[in-house]
């Protein structure tokens, strides 16, 4: 058999087995929790890519941001432009600028009310809750808060949680977990973060 007709062959087996795969799946019927953790970049925007994919089937959606404050990123300038993802960043910078436990606990608190809000509301196709293991792993937030939470939700609404350090419990009850590794960062090399591609 040539090389060529061994790769069709193989590809045929390939694309049936797929094809079985697809045909078995079925349709939850609810929205999915996903999470994106790992100590590699990349976690929110994945979750942002996801946004625009949403966006893409106009779907409804929101976003909660724990750790990351009022300062500007493209994401946001860029989803604030369209003008239809309810955008909240109710974090106040990173963990190391309020160097305040009660005063970061009390602003995680206060996200997680309003995401409860959101999620439980109906309005939403997909909430995205960025940072929200950040939050989870300096106990700002309980893990049985979040479950709660999250299993509260309305039947249609799909959560994306980022942040590295997701815990095990939360990674059990999602349907996706996806961990970003780092490789190489440009920040230990000294390059400090660029506009547009790390904010």
């Amino acid at each position: 058999m040539s090389e060529d007709t061994q790769h069709k062959a193989d590809m045929q087996k390939l694309q049936a087995e797929q094809q079985r795969k697809v045909e078995e799946a079925t349709d939850p019927e609810r929205g999915l929790i996903l999470v994106y953790t790992g100590n590699g970049k990349g976690k929110s925007s994945s979750a942002f890519g996801v946004i625009a994919r949403a966006l893409g089937w106009g779907k409804s959606v929101g976003v909660v941001q724990f750790i990351k404050g009022k300062w500007l990123s493209g994401e946001r300038q860029f989803f604030s432009k369209l003008g239809n993802v309810d955008w909240f960043s109710m974090g106040e910078g990173f963990t190391w600028d309020t160097q305040d436990r009660a005063r970061d606990i009390a602003a995680a608190e206060t996200a997680f009310e309003k995401a409860c809000l959101m999620m439980a509301s109906g309005d939403y196709d997909l909430i995205v809750l960025d940072e929200i293991n950040i939050a989870l792993r300096y106990d700002y937030l309980t893990v049985d808060a979040v479950l709660a939470g999250l299993k509260a939700r309305a039947e249609r609404t799909s959560v994306i949680l980022t942040g590295r350090d997701a815990p095990a419990n939360l990674c059990d009850y999602a349907d996706l977990v996806s961990e970003m590794r780092e490789i190489k960062h440009p920040f230990k090399a000294g390059i400090k973060a660029q506009r547009g591609i790390d904010y």
